[in-house]
């Protein structure tokens, strides 16, 4: 069959599509076979045109590219006549992420593919931020083995390389095509979770320093009947657990390892960003807070630290991982933003001190133990949380069995109150 001629689409019972996007003006050859090949396998298609040149007469377009540039806030003739590839790209993406925001809140799509080189590429990784976690993503795409990280962010977006430039039918892509089709179709079609849905998820961050603390709660809360995820506070790690909280996979999070807010603030290299510490709060989740790693700012290869700091004392932790060590004056910053983040809560909140240190390498003896850097810390949290803010100081190291048992006590006691006051 000839990857040029529409199959005609048969709407199964189910009212949930795979989406097709991509710019069907300069590929619709290519589009049109990938059609092909979903609407053979039993499934039915939407499809947005991001393309700005023109459209196609391979298949029908449920999304023109008129309707796509209006969404991302322009005219397409506009987008024509200015010839700036650059901001078509940003426009296009935006206005694909808008329609993807609106099928996604109406319940239609159960996959989504595209494909394309570097422009298409972004367009479709945009538009694909707007999808939760557990509907299937692929990018067929010419540029698979570039660092895609800031384009695909936390999502789970599958990318398989063209080999060939998606640019015309050929015996290369045609398989890669129908492997890809074929793909999406089965991955839609996956029992996301098939086990018992009363169990309760525990979201959890956790660091190098902080892997006892973190082992030792998920045991306790497993015991407890809990699943517990764990998240590496690495940047995308903490954005990531931020957004699986919003979409609303968790019941409670357990955030040991707070030390991206001190990358924000320094410069390093682990800043989950401004918007870390907040999504628990707006979707008034309990939660038990430690300032774990906040004795610490990661940088890369311990050339690259900027030169401002070339005076503080710094920790080789790996040689491609340098720790430098917060003062006294970062750690009141950092305890004051961590306590105006969590006073935002609604929900329960505790704060739980660790006395003998904040991270493995921050206890008597160790080389980053500054008794004097904790105790700021611990007073700017006390003196900026609200009443509302439980505050727990205990008298042990962060990765101390003790310490452990006393988050997992906490959060079920937490837990336990909130259930009893929804009946």
């Amino acid at each position: 069959m000839s990857g040029t001629k529409s199959v005609k689409s048969k709407m199964p019972s189910s009212k949930k599509h795979i989406l097709i996007l991509g710019c069907f003006d300069t590929k619709g050859e290519v589009f049109a076979h990938l059609r092909n090949c979903i609407l053979l396998s039993g499934e039915t298609v939407i499809t947005i045109n991001t393309g700005v040149l023109g459209t196609t007469n391979l298949f029908p377009v449920d999304f023109e590219s008129d309707v796509v540039a209006m969404k991302g806030g322009s005219e397409i003739s506009s987008l024509r006549k200015l010839g700036d590839r650059g901001n078509a790209m940003d426009v296009m993406g935006k206005g694909a992420a808008e329609i993807v925001k609106t099928l996604i809140a109406e319940g239609k799509l159960k996959g989504a593919i595209g494909m394309g080189g570097g422009g298409g590429t972004y367009i479709t990784l945009s538009a694909m931020q707007q999808i939760p976690f557990g509907i299937p993503k692929l990018c067929l795409t010419t540029i698979a083995a570039k660092d895609l990280s800031r384009q695909i962010g936390h999502k789970d977006i599958t990318l398989v390389p063209s080999v060939v430039d998606v640019a015309g039918l050929n015996s290369i892509i045609k398989v890669l095509i129908s492997q890809s089709a074929s793909a999406i179709s089965a991955m839609s079609n996956s029992i996301a979770d098939p086990e018992n849905k009363a169990v309760k998820r525990i979201a959890i961050s956790m660091f190098g320093n902080t892997t006892a603390c973190v082992d030792q709660c998920t045991e306790l809360l497993k015991k407890e009947g809990y699943e517990v995820l764990a998240f590496h506070a690495t940047g995308i790690g903490g954005r990531t657990m931020e957004a699986l909280i919003r979409e609303g996979y968790f019941d409670a999070v357990l955030d040991i390892t707070t030390t991206e807010l001190a990358d924000d603030l320094c410069g390093g290299i682990c800043s989950a960003g401004p918007e870390r510490l907040l999504a628990a709060g707006e979707m008034n989740l309990p939660q038990v807070v430690v300032p774990g790693c906040l004795d610490m700012v990661n940088f890369g290869h311990a050339d690259t630290v900027p030169e401002k700091y070339k005076y503080r004392f710094f920790y080789s932790w790996a040689p491609d991982v340098t720790l430098m060590r917060t003062n006294v004056e970062e750690n009141k910053i950092l305890g004051k933003e961590l306590s105006q983040k969590l006073n935002k809560s609604m929900a329960p909140v505790s704060i739980v001190l660790p006395l003998k240190g904040i991270s493995q390498i921050d206890s008597e003896g160790g080389i980053f133990f500054q008794p004097e850097n904790d105790q700021a810390l611990f007073d700017s949290i006390k003196n900026n949380a609200n009443k509302s803010v439980r505050i727990i100081e205990a008298d042990a190291h962060i990765n101390d069995k003790s310490f452990a048992e006393i988050l997992v006590k906490t959060l079920i006691e937490t837990l336990n109150s909130v259930r009893k006051s929804t009946f």
